[in-house]
Order: C-alpha cells, then sequence, then structure tokens
C-alpha cells in the first residue's frame, strides 16, 4: 500500500469501536474547540475591521482625507483665512492620487430659540463640495444647493441639536456671532442629518460658504481650508507629504502659509482608539488558538494511550517512531479540518446574522455607532484558517513525541 500511514489514520478516526469509551469523546471535544476557537477570531477580526472601516468612513467623510489649511490656523473650529483660487484648485488635482479637492470655511457662534440656545460651528461649504455622505445620513428634508457667491439663508441640522431646541424642517433658527460686535444671522432648517460622530453632530452646521465667509469680513477667494481626497488611502501619508512639498514653502498673496495634515493628524484620540483594537484583536488570537491547541492535545494523548497496544504492534513489525507519528498527525489534521469547517460555518453565519439584522446595538454616543460593525472579507477568513491550521498543526508535534517513549514489549501486553 503506498501511504499505509494515511490508510490506517482514517480507519481510526473513522473507527466506531465501543471499546474506545475515552477517545471518541476526546475527539469531540477537540473538534468543538477548534471550531469555538475559529468561530470567535472570524467574528473578532470582522467586528474589529468594521469598526476601523466604518468609523474611519465616518470622519473621512467629514473631513476628508487631507485638510490644507492656513499654518497659522490649524483649530479645527476657528481658522485663519489662506487663498484658494482656481488656479491652487488645479494644482492640487493633478498631485498623484488626488481623487476630489472642495473648498470649505468655519464661523464658531450659537443658535438661540425662544426658550433654549446652543453653541455651535457654522460650516460653509460651495458648488464643488462631495455631499454624498450628508445624503447617506440625510434623514429629513433635502441638501439645498450651496454657493460660494450667493447666500442660501438655508442650513443643515444634525439630529442632536434638532432634539435639543426642538427645531423641525422648515424652522427659522436665529444663529448670533460675537467678534468685536454681535452679528445674526436668520437661516432656515432645510435639512436634518445623523452621522452618531458626537464630536461632529454636537456642533456643526452646514450652509453655503458665501455666508460664512462674509460673517468672517473675509477677502475674495479666501477660505477657511481645502479638503483633499485620495484614491489609495493607504498612501495618505505620502500624498499629504506631496501636498506639502508643493505647498509648504509658499505664501499667499496676504502673507499667510500653507500647511496640510492628514485626517489621523487632526483627529488623534479618534484613531489612536481605533489603534488600540488592534492589540485587543491579537489577544483575542493568541488566547483562542492557545485554548483550541491545548484541548487538541489533549484530544491526541487520550488517542496515543487508547492506542498503545497498536503502536507497540507497529514497532515489532519493524515500523520506525517516524512513521508511526505520521498516523497520529494524519488523525490531528482530520480532526482540526473537521474542526475547522464548523468554525468556518458558525463564525460566517453570526456575522452574516449581525451585517443584516443588526442584532447586536450600541450606544453610538459611546462608540460613534448604532450597531456593532461587520466587515467580513475572504481575505480575512482564508489568513485565520491557514494560521489557525498551521499552529494547531505545529502544537500537534511536541505530544506526537510520547510514541517515541513506548516500548513494544511492555505496550502489546498493555490493556
Amino acid at each position: 500500500m503506498a501511504n499505509w500511514k494515511l490508510f490506517i489514520a482514517r480507519r481510526i478516526y473513522r473507527s466506531n469501536d465501543g471499546k474506545k469509551e475515552v477517545s471518541k469523546p476526546a475527539m469531540r471535544i477537540a473538534i468543538s474547540g477548534i471550531a469555538v476557537g475559529l468561530a470567535v477570531m472570524i467574528v473578532s477580526v470582522s467586528v474589529v475591521l468594521g469598526f476601523k472601516h466604518q468609523v474611519r468612513d465616518k470622519v473621512v467623510g467629514l473631513g476628508s482625507d487631507i485638510i490644507l489649511s492656513g499654518i497659522e490656523g490649524t483649530q479645527l473650529y476657528q481658522m485663519s483665512p489662506v487663498v484658494c483660487g482656481d488656479s491652487l484648485m488645479h494644482v492640487l488635482k493633478d498631485v498623484p492620487l488626488v481623487s476630489h479637492v472642495q473648498r470649505y470655511s468655519t464661523k464658531p457662534g450659537m443658535i438661540m430659540t425662544s426658550d433654549n440656545f446652543q453653541g455651535m460651528v457654522l460650516k460653509g461649504i460651495a458648488g464643488e463640495y462631495d455631499v454624498s455622505f450628508l445624503q447617506e445620513h440625510l434623514q429629513e428634508g433635502e441638501i439645498p444647493s450651496f454657493s460660494d457667491s450667493v447666500a442660501s439663508n438655508q442650513a443643515l441640522v444634525s439630529r442632536t441639536i434638532a432634539d435639543k431646541l426642538s427645531l423641525k424642517v422648515g424652522d427659522k433658527l436665529f444663529t448670533y456671532y460675537v467678534e468685536g460686535n454681535v452679528r445674526a444671522r436668520r437661516l432656515e432648517v432645510a435639512g436634518i442629518y445623523c452621522t452618531n460622530l458626537s464630536a461632529y453632530d454636537d456642533f456643526f452646521l452646514i450652509t453655503d460658504l458665501y455666508t460664512v465667509n462674509r460673517l468672517n469680513n473675509w477677502e475674495p477667494e479666501q477660505v477657511g481650508g481645502v479638503e483633499i481626497e485620495v484614491s489609495d488611502y493607504s498612501r495618505l501619508n505620502e500624498v499629504n507629504e506631496s501636498v506639502l512639498a508643493l505647498l509648504g514653502n509658499h505664501k499667499d498673496r496676504y502673507g499667510q502659509g500653507y500647511f496640510s495634515r492628514t485626517v489621523e493628524e487632526a483627529y488623534p484620540q479618534i484613531f489612536d482608539w481605533l489603534g488600540l483594537l488592534d492589540t485587543n484583536v491579537w489577544v483575542i488570537l493568541i488566547l483562542m488558538i492557545g485554548v483550541a491547541g491545548f484541548t487538541m492535545i489533549s484530544g491526541l494523548l487520550i488517542i496515543i494511550l487508547e492506542r498503545t497496544n497498536m503502536i507497540g504492534i507497529l514497532k515489532a513489525l519493524g515500523e520506525n517512531n517516524t512513521s508511526i507519528r505520521k498516523i497520529f498527525l494524519y488523525i490531528s489534521f482530520f480532526l482540526i479540518g473537521k474542526g475547522m469547517i464548523w468554525g468556518n460555518v458558525i463564525g460566517i453565519v453570526l456575522c452574516l446574522v449581525q451585517s443584516y439584522f443588526r442584532v447586536v446595538k450600541l450606544d453610538p454616543s459611546v462608540y460613534y455607532l448604532d450597531a456593532v460593525p461587520i466587515d467580513l472579507t475572504v481575505f480575512s477568513i482564508v489568513l485565520l484558517n491557514i494560521g489557525t491550521l498551521a499552529a494547531a498543526m505545529l502544537m500537534m508535534l511536541g505530544p506526537s513525541y510520547l510514541i517515541t517513549k513506548i516500548h513494544p514489549a511492555k505496550s502489546i501486553r498493555f490493556e
């Protein structure tokens, strides 16, 4: 027989011998350990990837990948103006990997109603602004056609602010701005959005760029900053360095220098939190592989002890330790493979249920999302399966050395 070791391993694995009352439960426990471990790893990795991608997409959707502003005004809310005319917009669009460029300005102020008030930041956007993210998170109303040349007298209000001030679509609200003297603007609520990102929803009203620039008393072509989108997020720092190299040593006609930073630099607390999730998932992976591996070790040792008589007979017939060890490694492979099949089924089903039915909810004020996110990718599943199989098989090499300690004369009489 070409591969008699594989043949014997299959017979032992499929055996229904009633006398082997210990090894069968041990096999089931080993399979269950691998299945549970792999399922937990698939769910953990999918959840962490989901958190990272969805939270990052929200932050990027609100602030873009790279923010270009004046070097003296790097605050997110109160910025020093910088000139950004058509020529600069074309220069930025020509930077490799830049997919979109859009201007914006901000002005801190306050909303007052007859019985309440709320601090806020008025953000002005122009016609080139990509409103797809706002459209995705719009709950009521519509997004007006904002411009840099005419006042719309309309604004988008977050659900948080609307609930605090009892605002509805179509309501009029008065906003006030203090800078030397008090200035007021009346705006109509055109729509209500909700991103569940408290750093944005708690403060921002969105209106046209023209209104904000007039409130700031800025000159033509001056804006608070430029938001730059990149086509490949993995090369974000590379694009930012290109922008810095292009404009870092230049000043506009009013003497203001240019400065750019990535979204990760603008919101370090959020991205630091996302970075900690990587540490957590590695801890989970190591623990699950360890638990599954030790369960398999226990099962293999029990199988070896129950087959001591067979091992002794094979040694008496002239077989060496390496050949006999291969039999039990084949058995381990069968057990691990069956456990991995069940682990994949359980893990993928749990992920799909959460992805489509959003069973597990979250507090958006803490996690920025209202349900546990899932990002299930073929690449991550394949990588987890390969890693689990390799780690588990390596852990089987140690207990298989027990076979070398079994003596034929004693083991043949072993019961």
